[in-house]
């Protein structure tokens, strides 16, 4: 039992639970938000690039592929550090938050672009051809025929990859920003104690814990699609 109590004490201990309940509560709204703000741009964007790369131009294609390549080469904490303390070199001073968004949200970009172009490319060519004959055009094709198409197969794997780079909200915690980790290694630090992490698991659980059941839901919905 002196086991166990130590085992409770250090990780479960509930005075230090209700002291930093707060601040925690307060890292994982800021969780939420930053990962909002990433899932938006990143997805937004993505399709984008993808939408613009069907229309042919080897210039515009060329700059996509490599931005692509480039961001999913790139280890993010290095791209955060260097924009982080990088910047203001140059005169460009940005909070950690928004480097936070910035990067994390173009590392997602370039993802969800290449799945969502992955979709794209697999629309049968006769569709394509279909809706040019009946007088759509181009654009209205794309929009009207081939993205919702698109959208539907790269779903499943769009909402793996959000997942995946919504929990690297954590490396804002090297540059200041308030988030879970931060939080929970800032109490750490403070308290003396291994309770705060506890916290930090706890709340990355309910945090995320949805978005893959959510995840594993999509997968089973439109795995007949893929």
């Amino acid at each position: 039992m002196d086991g166990l109590q130590r085992f409770i004490d250090t990780f479960f201990n509930r005075a230090v639970f209700a002291r930093y309940l707060p601040d925690m509560l307060a890292g994982v709204w800021n969780t939420i938000w930053l990962a909002a703000a990433v899932i938006a741009l990143g997805v937004a964007l993505g399709l984008m690039l993808a939408c613009l790369r069907a229309y042919g131009n080897r210039a515009l294609n060329l700059l996509i592929v490599i931005f692509a390549d480039l961001g999913r080469a790139l280890p993010p904490l290095v791209i955060i550090l260097i924009m982080y303390f990088g910047l203001p070199g140059l005169g460009i001073r940005l909070s950690g938050p928004l480097v936070l968004i910035l990067v994390l949200g173009l590392v997602l970009a370039a993802f969800t672009e290449e799945i969502f172009w992955a979709g794209l490319t697999s629309i049968p060519k006769g569709q394509w051809e279909a809706g040019r004959a009946t007088g759509l055009g181009f654009t209205r094709t794309l929009i009207f025929i081939a993205l919702p198409q698109a959208v539907q197969m790269a779903i499943p794997p769009v909402v793996n990859r959000v997942l995946a780079i919504s929990k690297m909200t954590a490396l804002g915690s090297v540059i200041g920003v308030s988030e879970i980790l931060s939080v929970a290694s800032t109490a750490q630090s403070f308290s003396g104690s291994a309770a705060p992490l506890t916290m930090g698991a706890i709340a990355y659980v309910i945090v995320f814990l949805p978005l893959v059941v959510l995840t594993r839901l999509l997968e089973r919905r439109f795995a007949w699609r893929v």
